[in-house]
């Protein structure tokens, strides 16, 4: 039997920052149900930590690869624009074709390649709090800090202007808005592409010491111009709206909990295992990328046929009592071993070193400058985006 859904789908619903109770009574009884998810399509939710985790990592049974009659996130797109589209995202790849990509990318997030970015982080964390602190308070935490830091970061990693950020800014917060109609999420996708086509076409010319420039160095005649743009935009995506949102979030959540907030502000050894934490109390990735399976199969005994889509909930995973001791509790100092909220297996976020660092260093600079802050209104006032695939708060108001 298929449960019916009205709003955003089951496994986008949240109760501010907590999944909500529907969630874990699948979890706590089939673990896996077929429910409506967007677009009015019957897919598999699947809800358990070990059942999250088994999926993730098999990509046989479970596949990254859209079949090709599935396109209802692509509007009107023809089939050669669909497969323009798909090409360079890790995100739509099963091995070996993700594993011949993610191998050129790679050695760009290793942990003392992020290293080396420490202090220009430092710096523009620091530039960003002395911006809030010229321009004093009440302040839009989300505009003024959450979103410009890996904004930037991105940016100058990847080979950006950061003058062009409001365009692609807004591009992406409304693609991944499920409210907004699909013909203008298509529109908006081909303007991305677009805009990332000709920043790789230039960067073609004149390689810089950037990300994209070296990626046309040492692999431009590996990689088609529509797989560099893919890759491109990917990073350009993942690397600030995933980031931005953990940095609002993450704070509101501290905000609501005084003594959380002040073991990671007075405590730098607690600042690591906090970020950890609040990744998995936060899961603001709604689920992982939409799993499908090329042929018949089961997890935890529900039978899934052959051509299904499969939902994979992140902050039920995350939530669940088998995983975690007192799941529903933010501890800062536990340090979530084991949580998803970066992935599993082959898909692992590629810049979840990058992530994590700009988190230890903003966080407890924000806090630290800040020691008096406080939310400028009321907690249920608080805008969150409801609809987006990645969880977070369309702003912030904050006074200190």
């Amino acid at each position: 039997m298929t449960q019916a859904t009205a709003g955003p789908p089951l496994y986008m619903r949240r109760d501010g920052f907590d999944p909500v109770a529907e969630l874990g009574e699948i979890r706590e009884s089939d673990g896996v149900r077929r429910v409506k998810g967007n677009f009015d399509l019957d897919v598999y939710l699947v809800t358990r930590h070990e059942d999250v985790k088994e999926a993730l990592a098999d990509s046989s049974r479970f596949s990254n690869r859209r079949p090709p009659q599935f396109s209802p996130f692509m509007g009107d797109m023809s089939a050669e624009e669909i497969k323009r589209t798909q090409a360079g995202n890790l995100l739509g790849m099963d091995p070996p074709d993700h594993h011949r990509v993610r191998r050129m990318l790679t050695p760009e997030f290793t942990l003392r390649r992020m290293k080396r970015l420490e202090p220009r982080i430092v710096e523009i964390v620091d530039e960003h709090l002395d911006g809030l602190e010229r321009a004093g308070a009440p302040a839009d935490l989300v505009a003024e800090f959450a979103l410009p830091i890996p904004s930037l970061v991105i940016c100058e990693l990847l080979g950006v202007p950061y003058a062009d950020r409001e365009g692609f800014q807004v591009r992406t917060a409304r693609q991944l808005d499920f409210s907004v109609p699909i013909s203008e999420r298509a529109d908006l996708q081909r303007e991305s592409r677009d805009y990332m086509d000709a920043l790789v076409t230039a960067t073609r010319k004149h390689p810089g010491e950037d990300m994209l420039g070296m990626l046309v160095r040492e692999h431009g005649d590996d990689l088609t111009q529509d797989e560099l743009v893919g890759i491109a935009n990917l990073l350009l995506i993942a690397g600030h709206e995933t980031t931005s949102n953990m940095l609002g979030l993450g704070t509101l959540a501290l905000l609501q909990h005084p003594d959380q907030l002040a073991i990671v502000r007075d405590d730098p050894d607690a600042v690591a295992p906090a970020v950890e934490e609040l990744m998995r109390w936060l899961s603001i990735v709604q689920n992982a990328i939409p799993r499908f399976t090329h042929a018949d199969t089961e997890l935890a005994g529900v039978p899934i046929p052959a051509n299904s889509v499969v939902i994979l909930s992140m902050p039920s995973a995350n939530r669940d009592p088998s995983a975690t001791d007192d799941p529903d509790t933010l501890d800062v100092r536990r340090g979530a071993p084991g949580h998803l909220a970066f992935g599993h297996g082959v898909h692992h976020c590629l810049g979840a070193p990058l992530a994590r660092m700009e988190m230890r260093i903003a966080f407890p600079a924000l806090l630290r400058r800040f020691p008096r802050l406080a939310l400028a209104g009321e907690m249920a006032d608080v805008p969150f985006r409801a609809y987006s695939f990645i969880y977070g708060l369309q702003s912030l108001e904050v006074t200190w």
